[in-house]
């Protein structure tokens, strides 16, 4: 029974009522009209039968006088058992036809009357109704022309019966209709709801299950899932970022804590704590370092915020990493290369500190990465597929099967971790690029690496117009 109550309390079974209301009040006044068109058609035509033989007959009394009428009524009586016939005295005693006596009822408006007479069947003698019209004629004489209605009424009380099985049958297919569509949305609606539940006791892994029918239901299921997705990658991603805090954070807090108590323990020196306090202080600032970039993908991946975004040029900000980077290159003993195709031609709209931070980044991997005697080169140009920023270096490079996952924050392919940084530079650069509409593809160099921001075609100047933030 509870099934039963909860599909009558849905929005479905509702909606079905109320189609099934509409569909049966058009029905009922479908079948009244087929009433009123069929019974009154078949009791007018009567009437009009009635009307023109009583005035047929009137006729004959004109013209053949009172004995051709009681001949001619005779005649009638005797060849159409269906009609009704009384030819009567002013004191209406009956001299001819087919009735017994006169009617005990009133004469209606117009003369109509209906009364019930004793009719002669195949069974025998049953009671029938019958509709006739009463006329006066010249010398008082009273003439009655009917029909034996019993047929008309029975076929009435037919229509009425069909009428009153379809009104039934057309409420139960409709309430019928509305539980079962009402309990075949709810059985979909029950699935999401048991998979939010299970989500809710911690397991992100359930998915809404689609029917297959392609209905908003299943587009509903589907965006939900997509939804999920989403959010399990997020979780997941949270709890990868800070399991790799709480590992590469508490490394230099330790060694902070370790070499300050062993400058306290040392005797008094101000050159000794000079020098701890210095290193403190760069251990500090690579632990700012780590939490500023955490920021700014954190900032990326939300969305800079829409006054930030202007019309930048990446043939400026190349040129302008280039000069900052050319001299840490070439004390690396490495050949630094820039080459810019299409000035003026490489406007993006976007966040003009998130994409220079993305682009110092992808060079600062390469220059730290690649061994002296190396090479990296930092590309700008526009290609068929739109405008592209690359860094090729001659370093080590990625294995295939790592690219994808060097992308996630604190992921270093160095066991040892013994080269300065935190995992977060290609992570950001990421971010930045999923940010503008853009990727970061990590391709083979041979040897070495090829970092490439690949940006969609610009749109037209006028509309990489904006006010600078």
């Amino acid at each position: 029974m509870r099934p039963i109550r909860t599909a009558l309390r849905t929005t479905a079974f509702r909606l079905a009522l109320l189609y099934a209301g509409l569909f049966g009040a058009s029905v009922l006044a479908l079948l009244l009209f087929l009433y009123f068109a069929s019974a009154g058609l078949i009791a007018r035509q009567a009437d009009e039968t009635i009307e023109a033989e009583i005035t047929g007959l009137a006729e004959h009394y004109r013209r053949r006088g009172l004995g051709g009428l009681v001949q001619v009524v005779i005649e009638r009586a005797q060849r159409l058992p269906t009609s009704v016939y009384l030819l009567a005295d002013p004191l209406r005693r009956p001299l001819a036809g087919n009735l017994d006596s006169w009617p005990e009822v009133g004469t209606g408006p117009e003369g109509w009357l209906e009364f019930s007479f004793e009719a002669a069947t195949a069974e025998g003698r049953m009671t029938h109704r019958a509709r006739a019209r009463h006329l006066v004629l010249t010398g008082g004489f009273n003439l009655l022309v009917g029909r034996d209605i019993e047929e008309l009424r029975l076929t009435v009380a037919r229509i009425t019966e069909a009428l009153l099985w379809a009104l039934a049958l057309t409420a139960a297919l409709a309430l019928g209709g509305g539980l079962v569509m009402s309990r075949n949305a709810l059985r979909r609606i029950e699935a999401i709801n048991r998979t939010s539940r299970e989500i809710m006791a911690g397991d992100l892994s359930r998915r809404v299950p689609l029917s297959g029918s392609g209905d908003e239901l299943d587009e509903l299921a589907a965006n939900l899932n997509a939804m999920l997705a989403q959010i399990e990658r997020l979780m997941t991603g949270l709890r990868q970022v800070t399991d790799n805090i709480a590992h590469d954070l508490r490394t230099p807090l330790s060694r902070m804590r370790a070499r300050l108590e062993v400058a306290l323990m040392q005797p008094a020196a101000a050159a000794t704590y000079r020098q701890e306090i210095e290193r403190t202080i760069a251990e500090a600032e690579a632990l700012i370092a780590t939490f500023n970039a955490l920021l700014a993908i954190a900032e990326a991946e939300a969305g800079a915020e829409r006054e930030a975004m202007e019309r930048v040029d990446l043939a400026a900000l190349v040129r302008d990493a280039a000069d900052l980077y050319a001299p840490l290159a070439e004390e690396a003993g490495l050949a630094f290369s820039v080459r810019i195709a299409g000035e003026g031609e490489l406007a993006v709209r976007g966040h003009r500190h998130l994409l220079s931070q993305a682009l110092a980044n992808l060079i600062d991997n390469a220059v730290k990465y690649t061994p002296r005697g190396g090479a990296v080169a930092v590309v700008a140009a526009r290609g068929a597929a739109g405008i592209e920023v690359v860094v090729a270096d001659t370093g080590p490079g990625i294995p295939e099967a790592e690219r994808e996952r060097v992308l996630g924050r604190f992921v270093r392919l160095e066991a040892s971790r013994s080269t300065p940084g935190s995992g977060l530079g290609l992570s950001l650069a990421a971010a930045v690029a999923a940010r503008h509409g853009a990727r970061l593809r990590l391709e083979d160099n041979r040897p070495g690496l090829r970092a490439v921001l690949l940006f969609p075609p610009a749109p037209p100047a006028k509309a990489l117009e904006g006010t600078p933030g």
